[in-house]
C-alpha cells in the first residue's frame, strides 16, 4: 500500500519547496530505503525512524519500506522531513487515517521520539501557504516563531506519539489558528545606549539621526577613545520599532543561521563582526549557503569597527548589498539570494596607532600610514553617504551629571515622522537612500536655489556623480526631519558638511 504526505525544504535563499513524501510497503526483508536525491543527513533518517518508533511504542512494519521524496531532481538536505516520513509510513501501514492534502509536517526526530526545532521554519511555511497548505504539524519548540505567520493553523507536538494519537483519532492535538499573527511583547526588546549617556559629540549625534531617518551609511573617523563605538551602539535606539512584517522577515533570516532555530527577533539587529571575519562570514555562503552578517543585519545596523583592518576582498564584497540591499550567492549546484538592507556604520582611525594628526605622538612611519589609509577603496567610500570626524571630548565633561531627559526618546519621534514621510512618498516601506536617479529627479523636490548651491559646491569639492546624487538624498532626509516639502539651500549645506573625508598624507 502506498501513501503520501507533504513537507517543505529550503531551496535557495531560504525559499521553500513543497515535497511529496511517499511511502510504499511491500513484502520482503525488513528495511527502509529513501530515494529522491536525499543527502546523507536525510538518508540517516532511517535509523532515527527505527529508534523513534520503538521508543514511542509504535510498531514499525517489519517489511520492505520505500520512501520517495518528490520532485526527485531537487536536492533534499533537511532533517525536518523526518516527521513527514514517519507519518507516511504509518498511513501506508494503515495505523492512521490518510492525512488531508492541505496538511504539511515539519520536524526532526530524536531517538526517543521527541521533535526537535526546525531551521528556517518561517520561509518554508510561507512558501507552503502560497501553494494552498493551511495546516501545519510542527515541533512545540517552533510554536512561538510560527505564530507570527498570519492566516494558518498550527498543531504543535512534543513527540511522534502525539502526532500518532492525533491522526489515529485517539487524542486530538490542539489546533491553534494564528489569525493576523501574534506580535511579541515590547518587554522582550533589547536595551540600548541612550544618546544622553554620550558626552558631547553633538554633530555626530545629528549625523546619526540623519542616517537613521534615511537609512544612510555613515563613516566616523577620528582617534581612539573618542566614543565612535558608543555612538554606533546607540543608533539602534533611535530607529523605529520593527513592525509585524519586519519581525517575520528578520526572524526568518536569523533562523537560517547556525543558531537560533526557534528564537524570535523583536529588536533591530546590531551586528558587529570582528575584523578577522572571513568574506563568507560577512556575506554568507558555504557548501550549503547560509546568510552572513550582512543579511543578519537586515533592517538593522552592520557595525564595522576599524574598517581598514578588514580584508580587501571582504570590503569589496559589500559593494552589492550597499547598492542593491541584497546578497546573491552563486554556486555550481544552486544559488541563493538573501536580503541585506542595513545601515552601515563604520569607524576608522587616522593611522595604525591611531594618533596621527592629534596632540599625542604618532609612532607610525609615513609608509605604514599611507598603506593603512589606502586599504578602503574609493568605490566603497563613495557608497557611504556621511563622512565626519569625531574629536576628543573635554575630560571635565565625562563625569558631569546627566540630565534625566532621554535624548534618544526625543530623537526617535523625529525619525519615525521622517519614516512616515518616506512611506507616503514611495508608497511602500522604502527609504531615501534607495532612491533611483529617476526618483531623485521627480520626487526629491530640489528648489532652484538649492540646485545652484549644489552644482557650485560639487564643482569645488570634486564630487563624483554618485556622491552628487547621494548628497541630494541626504538633503532630502534632512528636509524630511524638518517637515519641509522642498529641499532648500540650508539642507544642501548641512548635507555637504557630512562629506568630510578622513585626512590623508
Amino acid at each position: 500500500m502506498a501513501s503520501s504526505t507533504k513537507s517543505i525544504v529550503d531551496f535557495g535563499g531560504g525559499d521553500g519547496v513543497l515535497i511529496d513524501v511517499e511511502s510504499h510497503i511491500t513484502k520482503g526483508l525488513p528495511s527502509v530505503t529513501i530515494i529522491g536525491y536525499a543527502s546523507k543527513a536525510v538518508n540517516e533518517a532511517k535509523d532515527r525512524l527505527r529508534a523513534s518508533f520503538a521508543n514511542s511504542d509504535i510498531p514499525l512494519p517489519k517489511k520492505r519500506i520505500t520512501i520517495n521524496l518528490s520532485p526527485a531532481d531537487i536536492p533534499k538536505d533537511a532533517t525536518s522531513l523526518d516527521l513527514a516520513m514517519a507519518v507516511a509510513i504509518l498511513a501506508s501501514d494503515g495505523q492512521i487515517r490518510m492525512p488531508a492534502k492541505n496538511y504539511a509536517f515539519l520536524g526532526e526526530l530524536s531517538l526517543d521520539g521527541s521533535l526537535n526545532s526546525v531551521r528556517g521554519l518561517i520561509g518554508r511555511i510561507l512558501a507552503a501557504k502560497k501553494m494552498g497548505i493551511k495546516t501545519f504539524y510542527i515541533p512545540t519548540a517552533n510554536l512561538e516563531q510560527a505564530w507570527l505567520i498570519p492566516e494558518i493553523k498550527l498543531r504543535p507536538a512534543h513527540d511522534l506519539r502525539d502526532v500518532y494519537l492525533d491522526l489515529a483519532g485517539i487524542l486530538a492535538l490542539k489546533t491553534i489558528p494564528t489569525g493576523a499573527g501574534k506580535m511579541i511583547a515590547a518587554s522582550k526588546r533589547t536595551e540600548v545606549i541612550d544618546f544622553s549617556e554620550i558626552a558631547g559629540q553633538v554633530v555626530a549625534k545629528r549625523a546619526l539621526e540623519i542616517a537613521a531617518a534615511g537609512h544612510h551609511n555613515i563613516l566616523l573617523h577620528g582617534p581612539p577613545g573618542t566614543g565612535k563605538t558608543m555612538l554606533a551602539r546607540a543608533l539602534c535606539g533611535i530607529l523605529p520599532d520593527l513592525d509585524h512584517s519586519e519581525v517575520l522577515e528578520v526572524t526568518h533570516l536569523h533562523s537560517l543561521s547556525s543558531s537560533g532555530n526557534s528564537k524570535i527577533v523583536v529588536s533591530r539587529p546590531f551586528r558587529s563582526p570582528h575584523h578577522t571575519a572571513s568574506t563568507i562570514a560577512i556575506i554568507g555562503g558555504g557548501p550549503k549557503p547560509k546568510p552572513g552578517e550582512a543579511s543578519l543585519a537586515h533592517r538593522g545596523v552592520l557595525f564595522l569597527d576599524e574598517l581598514p583592518e578588514f580584508s580587501h576582498y571582504c570590503l569589496e564584497s559589500l559593494r552589492q548589498p550597499l547598492e542593491d540591499g541584497e546578497v546573491t550567492i552563486a554556486r555550481v549546484r544552486d544559488s541563493a539570494t538573501y536580503p541585506a538592507d542595513f545601515i552601515l556604520v563604520a569607524t576608522q582611525n587616522p593611522c595604525p596607532c591611531g594618533y596621527w594628526g592629534t596632540s599625542k605622538p604618532c609612532v607610525c612611519t609615513a609608509a605604514s600610514i599611507a598603506k593603512y589609509q589606502k586599504k578602503v577603496s574609493g568605490p566603497i567610500l563613495d557608497r557611504i553617504d556621511l563622512h565626519l570626524p569625531v574629536h576628543d571630548v573635554e575630560h571635565k565633561k565625562l563625569l558631569e551629571k546627566r540630565t534625566s531627559i532621554s535624548e534618544t526618546g526625543a530623537i526617535k519621534p523625529r525619525v519615525e515622522r521622517a519614516y512616515a514621510f518616506q512611506r507616503r512618498r514611495f508608497g511602500a516601506a522604502r527609504f531615501n537612500n534607495s532612491m533611483t536617479n529617476k526618483e531623485v529627479r521627480e520626487l526629491a523636490n530640489l528648489s532652484p536655489a538649492a540646485k545652484t548651491l549644489l552644482d557650485s559646491a560639487a564643482q569645488k569639492l570634486g564630487l563624483s556623480a554618485r556622491s552628487y546624487v547621494r548628497s541630494v538624498k541626504v538633503a532630502r532626509t534632512i528636509a524630511d526631519l524638518s517637515g519641509e516639502i522642498n529641499i532648500e539651500p540650508e539642507h544642501i549645506s548641512e548635507a555637504l558638511q557630512y562629506r568630510q573625508p578622513a585626512p590623508t598624507l
